[in-house]
This record gives structure tokens, sequence and C-alpha cells, in this order.
């Protein structure tokens, strides 16, 4: 089956952020992301999956287990399961990335207090170009 941004599902969250799910399911869901200058998702964990962020275009900061990573095109960081997470756009233009979940993180969401959260760092690993 091929996947379409265009006939994807949409659903619009946080501050203007986009969401279009190409592949949904409770084994795997793949998501891309749109998140406006300025913007950003709450720091939260995931008890149940393993995700995985691929930047498509601008720069995606985040913040994992208390240390952050600026992310640009063709990067991308796996964040384990039970690690604490936020994406976040600094810059001054869009940044599009896919959230890759195993299994799917729908239902699957605990809010983490603001500051670092003293998970093991060990539990996330950064590709880049």
């Amino acid at each position: 089956m091929i996947a379409a941004r265009d006939s994807a599902e949409h659903y619009v969250w946080g501050a203007g952020c986009d969401g279009w799910v190409l592949r949904g399911g409770e084994d795997l869901s793949i998501i891309e992301e749109r998140m406006p200058p300025g913007t950003r998702e709450e720091r939260h964990l995931h008890h149940g999956a393993e995700q995985f962020f691929y930047v498509l275009s601008g720069t995606l900061t985040l913040e994992v287990a208390g240390a952050v990573h600026r992310l640009t095109a063709r990067q991308g960081m796996a964040v384990g399961k039970g690690v604490a997470h936020q994406a976040r756009n600094e810059g001054d233009a869009e940044v599009f990335f896919l959230v890759i979940s195993a299994p799917t993180s729908r239902g699957d969401r605990q809010r983490v207090k603001e500051g670092p959260s003293g998970e093991e760092s060990s539990q996330h690993r950064f590709w880049g170009a």
C-alpha cells in the first residue's frame, strides 16, 4: 500500500502543529509531523513504545533524558522505552520529521515534569547524515 501525506489521516496538536498518520497499527506507527517555529510538545515518556525521530527538513531540537540534541535534515535519533523526551522547534523555520513508534505510542504517554529527567542516556542513539 502506498502512503501519502495528502491522503493520510490528519490531526492538529499543540500550538498549531500537524500530524499525518502514514501507517497506523498496534505493532508499528509512522507519523509525519510539522512544527512551526517556537513550538514544543510536553515532555513525556512511553512505557511500551520505542520511537525513532527522523528529520525531513528544518532543525528539530530533541531533549532526551535531559540531554539536548539538534537534528537537521537526514539525521535521526532513537528513544527507548521509559525515556523522557521532548521535541521542540527553536529555529525560525518549520520542521518536518517522521516519528516511527513500535509498538504504537497511542494511549501510551505519560507526562513528565519539566527539567532533566535523570533517565539512562544509554537508552537513546543518534544517527547522522
